[in-house]
């Protein structure tokens, strides 16, 4: 087992960001049994109703996720490939990562103005990284 106390703080959020997929892509599926069922879930979906507001959601917010986690992976394998690990890419990967975590649980909710000021911090946190990289 590799001793992950020698991993930087940007691999072990990129390690992490896949618990981060999970989380949004079970909540949706979760989402999408209940609503649907397991037996039409198992089918080619040809028919597929409408989803429910909170089904909706879930999927808006995976497919938001989506959006900017290529985005997180390609600057954590530059940082660690250029070795330019610094406090902008430290608080650049925490910003992103906890920002992301917040992120679902208030789409879900539907909560106003709050998802989007998480959404945008969380971009920061992007543009953070790539200003630890470049300068």
């Amino acid at each position: 087992m590799p001793d992950l106390s020698t991993f930087s703080a940007e691999l072990l959020l990129l390690l992490g960001s896949l618990v981060l997929h999970a989380l949004y892509l079970g909540t949706q599926a979760i989402l999408y049994r209940l609503q649907y069922g397991v037996m039409f879930a198992a089918t080619a979906r040809d028919e597929e109703a409408p989803p429910g507001v909170l089904l909706a959601r879930a999927e808006r917010a995976l497919r938001n996720f989506l959006e900017t986690w290529p985005g997180f992976i390609a600057l954590v394998v530059i940082i660690e490939l250029s070795g330019r690990n610094d406090a902008l890419t430290f608080w650049g990967a925490q910003i992103w990562f906890w920002c992301r975590l917040l992120y679902l649980p208030l789409y879900l909710s539907g909560v106003f103005m709050l998802r989007s000021l998480v959404w945008f911090a969380s971009a920061c946190g992007l543009f953070l990284m790539f200003l630890g990289i470049v300068f």
